[in-house]
């Protein structure tokens, strides 16, 4: 809402910022007040620096020479302002977002390599990477500021792209970076313990999660998953058009597993028998979700079904490594305790005899509730753990290890090695393990850099895995 406007109504705006330093002749400055400083501090540098307006909450005490516009919120009218600058790129996109704690990247990603396969241009936007089309940037938040997002979606209206499929983060619902966006549909994966940090409670958590769908327009279609208990939350206020899907209970879409192994999973969705390349019950939920959508997208079912049986995992969430004696390195994102469960359990499942390692830590900065629980996890589905250090951002390893400690019983203590050292920690679990064994490397996934004091070191899981597997066959 637009509280007031002084100065010249009638301003060419050349570009958009909301950072003083990207100022240039001809910009429009929007203040937004950030986690560690406020852009209002920093409207009379922008004007030095060329700003032909400024939108802001507060009108500074003194006069400006440029157009000043207050607004109710700035985070909103960012996004609007964004979305207008670039011609409203959405509107020309069939855009679908996901939100949830754990599957948002498999799912979008599954999602543009399903309409890539059946003919379409596409983008993405991703925890991992951005996607104009077939040209990839690296992504540095899970969904990028408005001015970012929107030129990403000009960019794929100009290359043609008939579909983009989106992450929704929490935090950019928080502060509303996908304002200005017309979504075409939205899906919830589930809700789990994590970003308490950021959100304070988990209310608040599911609060933000719901406001995704609160504001989707009546011509959209709203999916979510029955099987989470805040799954139907989700649905209760929106206008789109309503649809559920289930592993477990009658829906919409339903999914069943008929087999499983390490090399993937025979699932009957909606009747029809399909062999994936994917393992475990939260890749059922994953593909399920991309089906669904598919299908409420137009998709044709069976032409649908056949890419599902050619889609490949997603970068750092259940990759395999493959080394001498059988054992097999299992890279994967899993940083919740919702997560690392799933994954363990999957393994277990299909484990047999094996002995499974499980190698993990926990960032730092973040909600510390959650590491006593994940151990506690670790010790439930794992023969052998490793707690070490994952990206500890300003918060000292060694404090982090401690916290993780305390889930562990004084006998489950007894048997844990405590290596602060990543690389030590995922070459020890390699070199100690039997014939055989099954070794999980948790947390970092994708990311190949570790957080330290605000520096991030090049570190990549898959790298040192291989390392140590080549070092062992020479």
């Amino acid at each position: 809402m637009v509280l007031s406007v002084s100065g010249n109504r009638e301003v060419d705006i050349l570009s958009v910022c909301f950072d003083s330093r990207e100022v240039k002749d001809g910009s429009l400055f929007v203040a937004v007040k950030g986690g560690t400083s406020d852009g209002h501090d920093y409207i009379g540098k922008a004007v030095e620096a060329g700003a032909a307006a400024v939108i802001c909450e507060v009108a500074p005490s003194f006069s400006l020479p440029v157009t000043v516009v207050c607004v109710e919120d700035s985070h909103k009218a960012l996004g609007f302002v964004a979305s207008s600058f670039y011609d409203n790129p959405s509107d020309k996109l069939k855009l679908v977002g996901i939100t949830g704690t754990n599957g948002k990247t498999t799912t979008v990603t599954l999602l543009y390599q399903l309409f890539s396969g059946l003919g379409y241009k596409c983008g993405l936007l991703s925890t991992i990477a951005n996607y104009v089309y077939d040209k990839r940037t690296e992504a540095t938040h899970t969904t990028p500021d408005p001015i970012e997002t929107n030129a990403l979606l000009a960019g794929m209206a100009a290359a043609g792209c008939e579909y983009c499929f989106m992450e929704v983060s929490s935090h950019s619902l928080d502060q509303s970076r996908v304002c200005g966006l017309n979504f075409t549909g939205a899906i919830f994966s589930n809700i789990t313990h994590d970003h308490l940090d950021y959100h304070k409670t988990f209310q608040e958590y599911i609060r933000v999660k719901k406001r995704f769908f609160d504001n989707l327009p009546p011509t959209a279609f709203a999916l979510t998953n029955i099987d989470d208990k805040n799954g139907l939350v989700m649905l209760q206020n929106t206008l789109a058009h309503k649809y559920t899907y289930s592993c477990t209970s009658p829906a919409d879409f339903n999914c069943r597993i008929i087999e499983k192994g390490l090399d993937g999973m025979l699932v009957r969705i909606d009747s029809r028998e399909v062999w994936t390349r994917f393992i475990g019950e939260h890749n059922a939920y994953n593909l399920l979700s991309v089906y669904s959508s598919a299908i409420l997208l137009g998709a044709d079912k069976e032409e649908v079904l056949v890419q599902l049986s050619s889609l490949t995992s997603v970068s750092g969430r259940l990759e395999y490594l493959k080394g001498l004696n059988n054992l097999t390195a299992v890279v994967d994102y899993a940083h919740t305790p919702d997560a690392l469960e799933n994954v363990l359990k999957t393994l277990k499942d299909c484990a047999g005899e094996s002995e499974i390692v499980a190698v993990f830590g926990c960032g730092g900065n973040r909600d510390k509730s959650k590491r006593p629980e994940m151990a506690q996890i670790a010790a439930r589905y794992s023969d052998k753990i490793i707690v070490t250090s994952d990206n500890p951002r300003f918060e000292e390893p060694e404090s982090i290890i401690e916290d993780i400690k305390a889930g562990f019983t004084p006998k489950e203590c007894a048997g844990v090695l405590f290596i602060t050292d990543r690389r030590e920690a995922i070459k020890t679990a390699l070199l100690m393990s039997k014939e055989g064994s099954i070794i999980l490397v948790a947390g970092k996934g994708h990311e190949n850099y570790q957080d330290v004091k605000g520096v991030k070191h090049h570190f990549d899981d898959k790298e040192v895995i291989s390392e140590v597997f080549n070092q062992n066959q020479e």
